[in-house]
């Protein structure tokens, strides 16, 4: 594939990457900018679930990077810039010096995605969660303990913002995921399709460690701070994780990701 240089920032073909933060706030249209290396590689792996569209690198990493720009679709244009090119491209000193960007998968509909796994299949719903690092922690999780999807309620933040892409390691790219549908109805869709639905709740008398394994799982998360709503509560089972010392509160992604570890290992 031939490295396309760029040395003029105003240069209409790196559009796209221009004055990220700002357009970050007001969404691509279907696409979306990934940075560094890490999440550059999910993107040009077999295991991703979003098409690659382009990359904008640093001239000084380039021969680093060869492997992975070799991997990328060969009719994804790969554009090179010095360094402080770049840094005016992205509109602040980018220092991993490098961007992707990427297509969204098409949506899922979320009965389609649940008749789809299997008979020991855990997801994870997310609710309201409004925070780009525990939405990135989150999908992080998912990935590493091979849940099946992460399934968003109407009230969350979009996962393909970029900083929640980053903290997730490029996990958003590569775990299925449903959106835009109220927590109630998930919820419904989860009971009818035979899962478990376990909400998580410092207030559970039904610790997190003695839960039985096996089986279709739901465990669901709310926002830190507020939690889950009394009345979701009242639709599902509840877990807990028992604290010391009183204390009663942890990050929603190291819970979602004790809980995650507990119904995804082997028994």
């Amino acid at each position: 594939m031939a490295v396309i240089p760029i040395d003029d920032a105003s240069d209409a073909r790196v559009a796209a990457f221009r004055d990220i933060r700002e357009r970050d706030l007001t969404g691509r249209q279907g696409l979306f900018v990934a940075e560094g290396e890490v999440v550059l590689r999910v993107l040009a792996s077999p295991a991703s679930l979003c098409r690659p569209v382009a990359a904008l690198i640093a001239e000084k990493r380039l021969a680093a990077l060869a492997d992975v720009i070799a991997a990328l679709p060969p009719e994804t244009p790969v554009y090179a810039a010095p360094q402080p090119v770049l840094d005016s491209i992205a509109g602040f000193h980018l220092h991993r010096g490098i961007l992707a960007l990427g297509e969204k998968p098409a949506p899922h509909p979320l009965g389609g995605l649940l008749a789809g796994m299997g008979d020991d299949a855990v997801v994870v719903v997310a609710c309201g969660i409004g925070n780009h690092d525990n939405m990135g922690g989150i999908f992080r999780a998912a990935a590493a303990f091979g849940a099946a999807a992460v399934l968003l309620d109407d009230r969350c933040c979009d996962p393909f913002y970029r900083k929640a892409i980053r903290v997730s390691v490029g996990a958003v790219l590569r775990t299925p995921m449903s959106t835009g549908r109220g927590a109630g109805e998930i919820v419904e869709e989860l009971t009818a399709a035979g899962f478990r639905v376990l909400a998580m709740t410092p207030s559970s008398v039904s610790p997190l460690h003695l839960s039985p394994r096996g089986g279709r799982i739901a465990i669901v998360l709310g926002a830190e701070g507020p939690g889950l709503p009394t009345h979701l509560i009242e639709r599902c089972e509840t877990i807990g994780i028992p604290m010391s010392g009183g204390f009663d509160s942890l990050n929603v992604g190291t819970a979602g990701a004790i809980a995650l570890h507990h119904f995804t290992r082997q028994a």
